[in-house]
């Protein structure tokens, strides 16, 4: 067995290295290969190391079972595919290596140089380094295409993003090749350009500095900074927390002083650090629930500072060309969990950042303020953040929604974006037909972002809201070129209501949750054309139950009511391909689209009785009154219908309690409705 991707066959995985990070690397790998029978092995010349390795992977993976995420079969799988071993023999027929040992260039050299002997001349060579550059790293090989850094964070095994840092030499097939197998095996990969410390460790690392050089300045204690800092940034924990958690004292404090000349002079490791990893002792910080009160002064200087030498950092990254605003903003957010840098800054608003940098540089002599902030700053314009991205293949624009943290779901600035690309799309002869798919593997569109539900007050803003979702879809629907849905992952709400716009759609076969109207269980009703759509494409039997239960149906059930055209075996990338292909043979005549009615349609008398259960009774009302109301009219007449009844259920108590007791208790918790 092995696993196959984009004409690359894994059948062994090699991980060098069974310290910090080795171990999480490994069992990401059985994780997501075990199944297809992949080998991963674990070489160290360390036995201690190893059987440290072998633990902590084993405790992972119970703790996995005991938690539901794993049941017993796939457990014992992921233990069995991992083999832990002093042998590098056992790497001389890997497909893929990755090496995960000390942060030492001569330790890195004379590995992969032992590898190169060893391995056959196809076998990728990836090291997780935190810092040094794949130039230095690989110097000695003899061929240098396909070697490239692959920077994991922590905890490897379920933080989503992996920088992708390829050397001058590294082949761009390669490149390409990895960036789509971890989408493809659930990472978020970011490219980023050849530079120490790559684009976010001096993010994680400068706010660290920015933190102890105000413990230094006596402004605050540490345990105070920490305090601050979470409510400053949105970080989880704070920086000093931050390192006694992920043992970064020793390679922070090399890094630092390595940023003062390959960055800029600023960064340097502060004595306090010093101190710290010379004592082996850890940082002060909160214990666990204790509530630490800072003054308003004092909790002032310290946000004021930690934001300035925040966007200051995240700026001069952008400005050095090795990361974009796009795949910045969104890997720092998922990679380091505290606010995406620019669009904070864009909340805030950039006259106000350029402010707090500029205050920040004029303390600290060697912090530089970033002509890419300057310039935004300046005029108070915001920073341009794409979630909609165009690719064009040979007369195909492929759009893929990447939201990640939130599985690409839909608010009104991606609801604009999507207005703005389509009618882009429209205008551009060289575009002949449209894919849209999602980014990664859990979601095409998760649906609506429920906070922005949430901000509905009453019955006209309601009507208001869904006539602008309506008009976004309808672009898509009224673009004049063929399009094509392939939906990667689960298509929820208004994700489901997007795909429905495009003439054909194909979903991967493995999904056994692919699509659902779950409205209903919040209150509300389907808003962006869910009720005069799926009836039109399904039949009104099969669309009453999806839109008035809420339930989710597989693949293999839309494929079976006519909600899908197509399933693709495979994983993200030979879904994709289909639909390009699907996409060109539309352009081309050679495949027609059954299409969808756009007339009024025979509905019937009535709609079948259902067993509601908690549902609400009010909410039920207006979605039947939708469907056959709409359906007995145009599309364009039913939409207005559509709007009407989901301005009216936004004036219902039951809107209000099925809202809050999402956001409050989740997806899973019923909501109490009380039918009014």
């Amino acid at each position: 067995m092995a696993y196959e991707f984009q004409g690359r066959r894994l059948q062994k995985v090699g991980v060098v290295g069974s310290g910090q990070i080795g171990p999480d690397i490994a069992l990401y790998f059985a994780k997501v290969l075990a199944r297809a029978g992949v080998e991963i092995v674990v070489v160290d010349v360390s036995d201690a190391a190893l059987e440290k390795g072998r633990a902590k992977l084993h405790k992972k993976v119970d703790r996995g079972q005991e938690s539901g995420a794993f049941d017993a079969a796939w457990a014992s799988a992921m233990k069995d595919a991992v083999t832990f071993t002093s042998d590098y023999g056992h790497l001389d027929d890997a497909d893929f290596i990755v090496e995960a040992a000390t942060e030492d260039k001569a330790l890195k050299g004379r590995i992969f140089a032992e590898l190169e002997r060893r391995c056959r001349a196809d076998t990728i060579f990836a090291s997780n380094s935190s810092h040094l550059e794949p130039e230095r790293i690989f110097e000695g090989l003899a061929d240098k295409s396909r070697s490239v850094v692959i920077h994991y964070f922590f905890p490897a095994e379920r933080n989503p993003v992996v920088e992708i840092v390829p050397s001058q030499d590294t082949a761009p097939e390669l490149r390409r090749w990895l960036l789509s197998f971890y989408e493809a095996i659930g990472k978020v990969p970011v490219q980023v350009g050849s530079r120490y410390g790559y684009a976010i460790d001096p993010i994680f690392e400068g706010l660290f500095l920015a933190a102890a050089l105000l413990a230094e300045s006596g402004v605050a204690s540490t345990k105070e900074i920490d305090a601050v800092a979470t409510k400053a940034l949105g970080l989880t924990v704070g920086p000093f927390t931050a390192m006694n958690l992920t043992g970064g004292n020793p390679i922070t404090n090399i890094g630092l002083d390595n940023y003062t000349s390959l960055i800029h002079s600023w960064y340097r490791s502060p004595k306090s650090l010093k101190d710290v990893v010379a004592a082996g002792r850890p940082w002060e910080v909160p214990g666990r629930g204790e509530t630490v009160e800072v003054d308003a002064e004092r909790t002032a200087l310290i946000t004021d500072a930690l934001r300035g030498a925040y966007f200051g950092i995240c700026s001069e990254i952008v400005d050095s060309g090795i990361a974009s605003v796009n795949d910045l903003d969104m890997a720092v957010e998922l990679a380091l969990d505290l606010h995406a840098p620019f669009r904070f800054m864009n909340g805030l608003g950039t006259t106000e950042a350029l402010r707090l940098v500029q205050a920040y540089a004029a303390a600290h002599p060697g912090f530089p303020v970033p002509a890419l902030l300057e310039k935004h700053g300046a005029s108070g314009e915001p920073f341009r953040i794409d979630n909609v991205l165009r690719q064009d293949e040979d007369g195909v624009a492929i759009l893929t929604i990447r939201r990640p943290k939130a599985l690409n779901a839909l608010d009104q600035k991606i609801f604009d974006e999507l207005r703005a690309t389509f009618d882009a799309v429209k205008a551009d002869a060289s575009v002949k037909a449209v894919v849209l798919t999602g980014f990664g593997i859990r979601a095409f569109v998760s649906g609506a972002d429920v906070r922005f539900l949430a901000k509905i007050e009453n019955k006209d803003q309601g009507r208001a809201t869904s006539r602008d979702s309506q008009d976004a879809i309808d672009r898509l629907q009224d673009i004049g070129k063929p399009t094509v849905c392939a939906y990667n992952g689960l298509a929820f709400g208004g994700g489901n209501e997007l795909a429905m716009a495009c003439d054909v759609r194909i979903a991967r076969a493995d999904l056994d949750v692919l699509a659902a109207q779950p409205e209903v269980k919040l209150g509300i009703l389907p808003g962006a054309g869910g009720t005069q759509r799926l009836p039109r494409i399904v039949g009104f039997e099969h669309a009453a139950r999806m839109l008035r239960l809420g339930n989710p149906i597989s693949a293999q059930q839309a494929l079976e009511m006519g909600l899908v055209d197509e399933l693709v075996d495979g994983g993200i990338a030979e879904l994709r391909a289909r639909a390009v292909s699907i996409a060109r043979d539309l352009a081309s005549g050679a495949r027609r689209a059954k299409g969808m009615p756009r007339g009024p349609v025979e509905v019937p008398a009535s709609l079948p009785a259902l067993e509601l259960g908690h549902l609400s009774k009010a909410v039920d009302k207006l979605v039947c009154e939708a469907i056959l109301e709409g359906g007995r009219e145009t599309l364009a007449r039913g939409l207005e219908i559509e709007a009407a009844k989901f301005g009216a259920v936004c004036a219902t108590k039951d809107m209000r309690i099925g809202v809050e007791n999402f956001l409050k208790n989740g997806p899973r918790a019923k909501a109490e409705f009380v039918h009014e």
